[in-house]
This record gives structure tokens, C-alpha cells and sequence, in this order.
């Protein structure tokens, strides 16, 4: 019972310490927002605004890597068939 009583006395800042880095841990995918960073970008990769073009959306996603040339092209070519 001695040897509980010392460990706890001993050793009770890990606790705290744990408690902080997982709230560190989950405000990390958050973006910090709650410690005063925010992001500009937070929308980047949703290409749902009505404001861009179809060409805009299609452009910034080659831009991104997140299709290749040959799709590129094609999907190009069929967006401008569609506005002619």
C-alpha cells in the first residue's frame, strides 16, 4: 500500500501531461482554430462554388496532380463541345 501511495506522489504531473497532448493531438485536425490560427485555404479541394467555371474546376484539379494529361484533355474537350 506504502509503494501505491509513493508512485502516485511521485509521478502525478504525467497526467496533466497527457490530458495536454491529447488536446493538442485533437485540435491538430482541426487546424488549431481554437488557438487563433486559421486557414485561409479550409476549402481548397471543394470545387462545388458556383462562381467557377467548369474550365476553372477542371484546370485547378490538373494543377493539383489530381488527374493527368490525357484526362485533362479529354475532359476539356468534352466541356467545350458541351458549351459550343
Amino acid at each position: 500500500m506504502y509503494a501505491d501511495a509513493t508512485f502516485w506522489s511521485t509521478y502525478w504531473w504525467i497526467i496533466p501531461l497527457v490530458m495536454m497532448a491529447l488536446c493538442m493531438f485533437g485540435m491538430r485536425g482541426r487546424g488549431f482554430c481554437m488557438m487563433g490560427r486559421h486557414s485561409d485555404d479550409s476549402h481548397e479541394g471543394h470545387f462545388d462554388s458556383s462562381s467557377d467555371s467548369a474550365l476553372d474546376v477542371l484546370d485547378r484539379r490538373y494543377a493539383h496532380g489530381e488527374i493527368d494529361g490525357v484526362e485533362y484533355e479529354e475532359k476539356k474537350a468534352a466541356i467545350t463541345r458541351n458549351t459550343n
